[in-house]
């Protein structure tokens, strides 16, 4: 039982979610005007870890056609073997189970308004199938977090927490970008949309260079609207720093 519960961690990259939850937090924060309390921070801590493991667990299962036909997924947890098609599915199950009582509690918002944002963070895994523009739809789901610490906490939304969630957006989608360029011939070859597929992986560094440059800007004026302390525009300045030195490296990799 022990193993495996570290092949489902490993299967939803657990570790990931502490890229995550800042995300909901910073919006928390936002709301609170400060520290929104040890109450709202525990439960929004299990709504992110409900909603993100549930994304996870959907997208192995929708995905695991091809995922056993990609030579760079087919040792996955779920196409070796080690994890079985059911164990994945009671895992969705109470991943969900967790999103909704902790939206619940967070309060009748945030309760109404889960259906909404659980079909937007499983509904990605299809996107894939139909549209180039699935970069932009993982980064919709991702925008959803902020929005939703902010939610909990003032129990209605701001325009500062908006562009926030759209800074998200683009710095989730900018990111995937990259790494859809791993896969340009597998999704060439099988059918599936990607920008990277569609334009080539020059061109689509250049677009998630555009988007993180678009993050940034709204990252600041998120900050400047909500009157955030100083240490809000370090931690920005340090992220555009780093996105600065990652397209740098990128950029000077040809992957076409």
């Amino acid at each position: 039982m022990l193993q495996g519960l570290v092949h489902i961690l490993r299967m939803i990259k657990f570790e990931h979610t502490l890229f995550a939850l800042p995300l909901a937090y910073v919006g928390a924060l936002m709301a609170a005007k400060g520290w929104p309390g040890w109450h709202n921070a525990l439960l929004i801590l299990l709504a992110m870890v409900g909603a993100r493991s549930a994304a996870m667990a959907f997208n192995r299962l929708v995905d695991l056609p091809f995922d056993k036909a990609n030579p760079r997924t087919r040792n996955r947890e779920l196409p070796s073997g080690r994890l079985s098609r059911g164990a994945v599915m009671a895992f969705l199950w109470i991943s969900c189970a967790i999103f909704f009582l902790s939206a619940w509690a967070l309060g009748p918002w945030c309760f109404y308004l889960s259906p909404v944002a659980l079909v937007v963070i499983l509904g990605y895994s299809y996107t894939k199938r139909f549209t180039w523009a699935c970069h932009i739809f993982l980064g919709l789901a991702l925008s959803l977090a902020p929005l939703g610490g902010y939610l909990a906490v003032a129990g209605s939304l701001g325009w500062a927490v908006v562009a926030l969630a759209l800074g998200v957006l683009f710095w989730v989608a900018g990111f995937d970008l990259i790494y859809a360029c791993q896969d340009i011939e597998f999704d060439r070859k099988v059918g599936l949309q990607s920008i990277p597929a569609k334009m080539g992986a020059q061109r689509a560094l250049w677009l998630s260079g555009l988007f993180h440059a678009l993050c940034v800007i709204l990252f600041v004026l998120a900050g400047w609207m909500s009157r955030m302390p100083w240490p809000y525009f370090a931690g920005t300045a340090l992220v555009g720093g780093l996105l600065i030195w990652e397209h740098r490296i990128v950029f000077g990799v040809r992957l076409d």
